[in-house]
């Protein structure tokens, strides 16, 4: 949303490519993010809420009716001051998602294709995450009829966790709503692997140091991307990798099973940020990729390599 002061909706690379994609007959999801990390919330009925809701004014018009789900906020307990997730937060998404109902009713009528979810909620595994505001958010969500479900991103450190965000959040939502989960990956089991030896089998085969730590060669993999066999023996040959090359399947049973899966949809590319500053503690986002597009030498002009451990499952969950 903070684009909308700078670029023309209209002109938003997002707003045009996902249009463009809607039109090439694919279903599509835009999260309307609020990025309030380092500014307060404005007060519902001021003039800081009024500059706000003007803003969504000239975004709405162009996704109301094109796009099929969007989603009111993107991360509101991470895009946010610790100190403001509290009613303040509750109240700034509250009124912003009345007045999307508001401005879909007048601009798409009943029947409008277009589906209404609150989102997206984290960590929710971790008890001291369950909070007030976030029992409010989901409440907000469960009360107001216009909203279908809520988004989950879970980013765990195993498969389990994702089960607990599962249990808590369902019971809490009407019997007719469903979820989302946009975001879902093993990244902090990935973290806590970074800092162990390389497999010795892969430092004898590319000449490395028996005490070279994962995230060392992956850097190198960052500066100067490695032949897809080389990244791949790298992967595979770490039993701590190896093991969970079918989390997608895994994670898809569980969120099917529920009977109440609206979406999911999983990262597909690595991008810059994801190897800017790399270090042993930056986040691993990078491993859950399922394109290694920036880690991996190209195939050809424009053809990224597949990392080898999702692209089978990623295909056959289609």
């Amino acid at each position: 949303m903070a684009e909308a002061d700078t670029v023309a909706p209209s002109e938003s690379p997002t707003i045009r490519s996902i249009g463009a994609v809607h039109d090439r007959g694919f279903q599509t999801i835009l999260s309307l993010k609020f990025n309030k990390a380092n500014t307060a919330f404005p007060a519902p009925g001021s003039a800081a809420m009024a500059n706000e809701l003007a803003r969504l004014d000239r975004v709405l018009p162009l996704v109301l009716g094109t796009v099929d789900i969007v989603t009111i906020g993107n991360e509101p307990f991470i895009e946010s001051m610790p100190a403001q997730r509290d009613e303040r937060l509750n109240a700034f998404y509250e009124t912003v998602a009345r007045h999307v109902i508001d401005a879909r009713a007048e601009l798409c009528g009943d029947d409008c294709a277009t589906h209404l979810y609150l989102g997206a909620l984290n960590r929710l595994d971790l008890p001291q995450n369950r909070t007030a505001a976030v029992e409010r958010f989901l409440a907000f969500a469960r009360e107001t009829p216009e909203i279908e479900g809520v988004d989950l991103h879970p980013h765990v450190p195993d498969e389990a966790r994702v089960q607990a965000f599962l249990d808590y959040t369902l019971p809490r939502l009407r019997a007719d709503q469903t979820f989302l989960m946009t975001e879902f990956s093993l990244v902090w089991y990935w973290q806590e692997h970074m800092t162990d030896p390389v497999p010795a089998g892969f430092a004898d085969r590319y000449g490395y140091a028996p005490d070279t730590q994962v995230w060392e060669v992956i850097g190198e993999a960052i500066e100067e991307p490695f032949p897809s066999r080389k990244w791949n023996d790298l992967l595979s040959e770490s039993p701590w990798f190896e093991g969970k090359k079918h989390v997608l399947s895994d994670v898809m049973g569980q969120l099917r099973s529920t009977g109440r899966l609206a979406v999911a949809t999983y990262g597909f590319a690595q991008i810059p940020s994801m190897t800017s500053g790399w270090s042993a503690t930056k986040p691993p986002w990078l491993l859950n990729s399922v394109y290694a597009s920036l880690t991996v030498q190209a195939r050809g002009e424009a053809m990224s390599t597949p990392t080898y451990a999702w692209l089978e499952d990623f295909r056959r969950l289609q």
